[in-house]
């Protein structure tokens, strides 16, 4: 017999990794109900609308994708040790790195969305802009540093999508890193 009520960060948990998967059109209540084990009351029981349970999803694709990361990384004492952790992070092959690809396409007809994302992307440029200032790099050249390796960083995911990553990937990241920016 089925569950009446899965938890709602079961229900949140599963939207991102189906979402990470087939975007919007994976986000079918009845499909994760049965997933879930539960009823589908128990979906309405925590969201209100299918918007609210996006919203939701992509509330914990922000914690869980840069807020939780850069805790991690600011555990660590110098500032090139939090960067080298960073890199550790963010460069691993990912199972849910199609999540982005699909919320952008998503974020075309839901204007909060693509806001959400712009204050992403920010909020990671500047964290490694002052990973880079604490490393002594002026602020000027931080700021643009920071971004390219956040364009670097998307690109290297692009390109190892549907490929083996080396488990020497850091060291071959920091090599193609120090090409233009000199990790100090």
């Amino acid at each position: 017999m089925p569950r009446i009520v899965a938890k709602k960060i079961d229900w949140v948990i599963l939207g991102f990794k189906l979402f990470a998967e087939r975007g919007e059109s994976g986000l079918v209540v009845d499909d994760m109900a049965k997933t879930l084990k539960c009823n589908r009351s128990s979906f309405y029981w925590h969201f209100n609308t299918k918007k609210e349970f996006i919203d939701e999803v992509v509330d914990y694709w922000i914690d869980f994708d840069t807020e939780q990361i850069i805790k991690l990384s600011e555990r660590l004492k110098s500032p090139k040790d939090k960067f080298t952790a960073l890199l550790k992070i963010a460069f691993k092959k990912d199972p849910e790195m199609d999540f982005v690809f699909y919320l952008k396409r998503f974020a075309r007809k839901h204007k909060h969305i693509q806001t959400a994302i712009d204050q992403i992307d920010q909020r990671r440029i500047d964290y490694v802009s002052s990973l880079l200032m604490g490393m002594g790099h002026d602020t000027n050249a931080s700021k643009v540093k920071a971004t390219l390796f956040y364009k670097y960083l998307i690109g290297y995911h692009e390109m190892i999508r549907y490929k083996k990553q080396g488990k020497d990937y850091v060291q071959e990241v920091l090599q193609e890193l120090n090409q233009f920016i000199s990790i100090k």
